[in-house]
């Protein structure tokens, strides 16, 4: 309901990774965006229905459902989440995907 507006049913916990941003400006400014815990979960649609997304971040545009096999064309942030994105699908038990520290949040 966050991002989408769609009410999803979780079917597993799926990869775990982190970002911290080394930026300090950026630290300061923003404290609560300066270190991510990413939890990925797959999941499926509970229905059809849409609402007015609840909770979107800041910077973003749009929120739009794609094919499964036109993810290796789009990119994919954290950058080491779009690296591994198949293999987040695919496995069956939960991954690390790792930490990463980058010079300045993406956003």
């Amino acid at each position: 309901m966050e991002e989408t507006g769609y009410t999803v049913i979780s079917v597993r916990f799926a990869a775990l990774c982190e970002e911290i941003c080394m930026h300090e400006g950026f630290r300061k400014m923003f404290p609560d965006y300066a270190h991510k815990m990413y939890h990925i979960f797959i999941c499926k649609l509970a229905n059809k229905d849409k609402k007015v997304p609840v909770e979107t971040d800041e910077m973003q545009i749009a929120c739009e459902w794609i094919d499964i096999n036109s993810l290796k064309n789009i990119r994919i942030l954290p950058e080491f989440l779009g690296k591994s994105i198949y293999e987040v699908i695919n496995k069956t038990a939960p991954i690390f995907l790792g930490s990463e520290h980058i010079d300045f949040n993406h956003g």
